[in-house]
This record gives C-alpha cells, sequence and structure tokens, in this order.
C-alpha cells in the first residue's frame, strides 16, 4: 500500500480504476465480484478518490471524431513572464481540450484542440491566438488520424481472470460505419457528462426531461456510433510519477501503418496520431524517467529504422486534460467543459 500526500491508496484502489478504465459506467455491482470486495466497499473507496482528486470518469469524443470533426496539436512559443497569463485565459476556451507546460524549446505550450470542422478550429487558430497578448509564435499540426487516444491507456492492474469477468468486447463493423445528426437531447447528455461520466441515468433524464429508458438508449446509440467514449483518469501519482514526452517523427508513406501499428501496441504509449507538417507521425508517451526517453527512442528506431524522429517535447506539467484541471500533483481540482461536437 502507498500513499499520495497522505492519501493511502491500495491494490484495490489501481484495481478499481483499472476495471473503470475497461467499463467506465459499471455499476458497482457489476465490478464487485470481478474485484473481490463488495458494491458498498468499491462505492466508498470511489467516492474518496474522486474527492482526492486522484481520479475521474468523464466523457470524450469518440472514434467517429477525428473522421467527422477536426483535432489540431499548436505549439505555443511565449514572450518571458506571458505562460501564466495564456494558461489562464486558454482554459476557458471550450475549443481547448488540453494544455501541457512543456520544457523551453520548441513550444512553451502544447496544446490539443477540438473542433466540430475546419472553418471553427481555423477561426480559433487565427482569430483567438491572435489576439492573445505575450505569444511569439504558433504552429499548427492538423491531425490526419488518431491511432491511439487516452481513453484506450490502461494501468493494467488487473489479472487476467478479472479481465475475462468484465467481459470486454470489440464494437461492431456496423456500429463504426454508423454517422449520427446531433439533437438538443443528445447535445445536453454530452455537456453533463463531460464533467462527470459516473452521472446516475436518473439525474441525466432529470436535466434532459427526458426518461431513464430514453437516456439509456442515447447513450448507447452515441456510444455504438463512436460519437461518445468515455475515460477513467487519475493523478500522476496513481501512474507512478510517469515523464510525458511528445515524440514528433518522419516516416515514409509507405511505412506510416506499420509505425503507427508499433507504436500502438506500447504499454507506455497514450497517443499517436498522423499530422500534417515536416513531422508526419506524433506520438505521446508515458515514460519512466528522463533517461527512458533516450531508451524507447533507440528501441523504436531499431525496431522502425525509417523513422526519424525530430523533436521531443517533455511536459512539465498538465494544466488541463480534456477539459479537467489539474493542479501540480496532477490531481484535478476543477473542470473547464469542452464543446466540441
Amino acid at each position: 500500500m502507498g500513499g499520495t500526500a497522505g492519501v493511502a491508496v491500495s491494490e484495490l484502489d489501481l484495481a478499481l480504476v483499472n476495471a473503470l478504465q475497461l467499463r467506465p459506467r459499471a455499476s458497482w455491482s457489476e465490478l464487485a465480484s470481478p474485484l473481490g470486495v463488495t458494491a458498498s466497499t468499491l462505492a466508498r473507496r470511489w467516492e474518496r478518490l474522486c474527492g482526492a482528486g486522484l481520479a475521474w470518469v468523464y466523457a470524450v469524443p469518440g472514434r467517429e471524431f477525428t473522421r467527422s470533426r477536426c483535432t489540431a496539436f499548436v505549439l505555443l512559443r511565449c514572450e518571458p513572464g506571458a505562460r501564466s497569463g495564456l494558461i489562464e485565459r486558454l482554459s476557458a476556451c471550450t475549443e481547448v481540450a488540453t494544455i501541457e507546460v512543456t520544457a523551453p524549446g520548441s513550444a512553451d505550450l502544447l496544446l490539443d484542440v477540438l473542433a466540430p470542422g475546419l472553418a471553427s478550429l481555423g477561426r480559433f487558430v487565427t482569430e483567438t491566438l491572435d489576439r492573445l497578448p505575450g505569444i511569439n509564435s504558433v504552429a499548427c499540426l492538423f491531425a490526419t488520424s488518431l491511432y491511439v487516444e487516452g481513453s484506450r491507456w490502461r494501468l493494467r492492474s488487473l489479472d487476467p481472470v478479472q479481465l475475462s469477468a468484465l467481459g470486454i468486447s470489440a464494437p461492431t463493423a456496423a456500429d463504426r460505419d454508423r454517422t449520427l445528426d446531433l439533437d438538443t437531447v443528445d447535445r445536453a447528455l454530452l455537456d453533463a457528462l463531460v464533467c462527470d461520466g459516473r452521472i446516475a441515468l436518473a439525474e441525466l433524464a432529470e436535466r434532459t426531461a427526458t426518461s431513464s429508458a430514453t437516456v439509456r438508449r442515447r447513450l448507447r446509440r452515441l456510444t455504438d456510433a463512436g460519437v461518445l467514449a468515455f475515460r477513467c483518469d487519475l493523478a500522476a501519482a496513481l501512474a507512478g510519477h510517469p515523464v510525458l514526452v511528445t515524440l514528433l517523427a518522419q516516416a515514409p508513406a509507405r511505412d506510416i501503418g506499420a509505425v503507427h501499428r508499433t507504436l500502438a501496441v506500447l504499454p507506455e504509449c497514450r497517443l499517436v496520431a498522423g499530422v500534417t507538417g515536416p513531422a508526419n507521425v506524433l506520438a505521446t508517451l508515458w515514460v519512466h524517467d528522463m533517461a527512458d526517453i533516450q531508451r524507447r527512442e533507440t528501441a523504436l528506431c531499431t525496431r522502425l529504422p525509417t523513422l526519424t524522429v525530430t523533436d521531443r517535447i517533455v511536459g512539465l506539467h498538465t494544466v488541463k486534460r480534456m477539459g479537467h484541471l489539474l493542479n501540480t500533483e496532477g490531481r484535478r481540482i476543477g473542470v473547464q467543459p469542452i464543446s466540441p461536437w
């Protein structure tokens, strides 16, 4: 058993977080048997983890987002002393999903920007950012494909028996091909779930003036179509205080598939995207320490001889992650909701 600033964290806590990464909206009774404890014990544990800002569940754009909407990774260079003020202003922007404070180099801030379309994303880059004082330069890498994103990253605390008991299944091809037009009820559900992904059906029904059965059908429809996904996130302490590094790399077009497949299976990989610009691959890794950056890069380039890493951006502190505000310890301290749909 360990602790994070006075909060003791047990193996059961880690197993609970891992289970919720796999089944974010599962009921406590569904998780009780695989984890070998009572539902009430799990409810108490989760309330304690959430209250301490150590773990939380929320809604994120699903796999359909990259096909029909826009994602960009924006690298900002700031004037000396301007970064704190920019962070405060950018945190309030609904288009800015994630803000990473980076080690001085090619960028001072790395943003993940989500928008319903290219025009709206362009307006954010050319109008919103242009009006913010203290920015020296802006580099915008548009995502052409997203192979891995944060909701697929796992703690790997559960054993094979527990995983089997959770009954995880993959979406069907028919579900992946479905496209939806969102109405006001869909959008109200999304707005509520980006703040708290475990809101009860009855409360969601009350907020949307519908029934629990309607909410259940809507959520199934949105998740099956890839519009909506759920993520269980955690403070850096629960993940072992990893070092976050974003690699920009180049690979010949013929090898892109192999590059993405190789990166996607790495346990430390949180994000793999195809991007525009001089580099055509962006990957974010959670590694053990600074020395591990070089080891991982060397191993990757040995396995992928046509891959050339062009930049390594080390994250110092995540200020905002998919709309959730974090302190310097990586604990959640608030929400500035995103609305990319």
